[in-house]
């Protein structure tokens, strides 16, 4: 599943959009997470001649504003779930078979559409609503998020203050999107390795140090994600259709049985599963 600097990068690459006039709008009809329906109709009612004023990001969603000429502004949500791209493709190109949404783009002082954002998704585990701009903090999905580490400064009196509340281990932990939005199993596994930290370490036992360290950790391996345009191990590519290339730098994340990385250490990664998600980390340098 995309991540955090996944749909950060997905955000800068649609950048081109904004400005942009929605002069169409096609929907597959199908709905997406969990069976839910789509608001295709609502969606193509609204979206058409409406105005991209701005792309933005909550956690793992992208907010996409858009400014009618009389009305309400409306806010476009979309959620990549495992499969979902959401990419800027020129008009004429062939519509993969799993594409559900399709915005004809135009210029401002233009009728003809040049280019088109079209959400595909495999499995159908994304998701897309509409909601009235001002009233999006409150949508279910955006609701239960908690601080999102590129937006929200995240320090080590956040994650202890959490943490000590917390019976789970230390990678379930910040597994939770009700406590850090956006952190998903690569980047914890990374960022653990990088703090030392055991990820089956109880979260309560967490010292306020630790913490710190930990803090430090997920913000610098976040940002380090994100200057390699992210991760892609399958599906994932930014909106231009260039793949992420931090998969080269990846330190724990899918190297069982390889040698660790840090040069004092001459440990081996081991692969574990942890509450159904796999889990990589060093037993050696991360022991404590």
């Amino acid at each position: 599943m995309p991540e955090l600097p996944e749909v950060e990068t997905v955000r800068r690459t649609l950048a081109p959009l904004v400005g942009k006039v929605i002069a169409s709008s096609w929907g597959s009809g199908k709905p997406l997470h969990m069976n839910r329906p789509v608001p295709y109709e609502a969606i193509a009612r609204y979206a058409v001649t409406t105005t991209i004023r701005a792309i933005r990001r909550h956690g793992k969603y992208l907010l996409l504003d858009l400014a009618a000429r009389r009305g309400p502004s409306q806010v476009l949500l979309v959620h990549l779930g495992m499969t979902g791209r959401l990419r800027i493709h020129a008009v004429g190109e062939p519509r993969g078979v799993h594409t559900h949404l399709v915005l004809g783009l135009r210029e401002p002082s233009k009728r003809k559409i040049r280019h088109e954002l079209r959400y595909t998704d495999i499995r159908r585990f994304g998701q897309l609503d509409l909601v009235t701009a001002g009233a999006e903090a409150a949508h279910p999905a955006l609701r239960v998020l908690g601080r999102d580490p590129l937006v929200e400064p995240l320090d080590g009196s956040f994650i202890h203050s959490h943490a000590r509340q917390s019976g789970q281990a230390i990678k379930s932990f910040l597994l939770n999107q009700r406590i850090i939005s956006g952190l998903g199993n690569i980047y914890a596994s990374e960022a653990l390795w990088l703090a030392r930290i055991r990820p089956t370490l109880r979260a309560r036992k967490l010292s306020r140090p630790r913490a710190a360290l930990l803090a430090e950790a997920v913000t610098q391996v976040l940002h380090h994600a994100l200057t390699h345009g992210g991760t892609s191990l399958k599906d994932f590519v930014a909106a231009d259709g260039a793949q992420g290339s931090h998969s080269d730098y990846l330190q724990v994340y899918g190297r069982g049985g390889e040698p660790c990385r840090r040069n004092t250490c001459k440990g081996t990664i081991r692969r574990t599963v942890i509450q159904g998600r796999a889990t990589f980390h060093c037993p050696k340098c991360q022991e404590r």
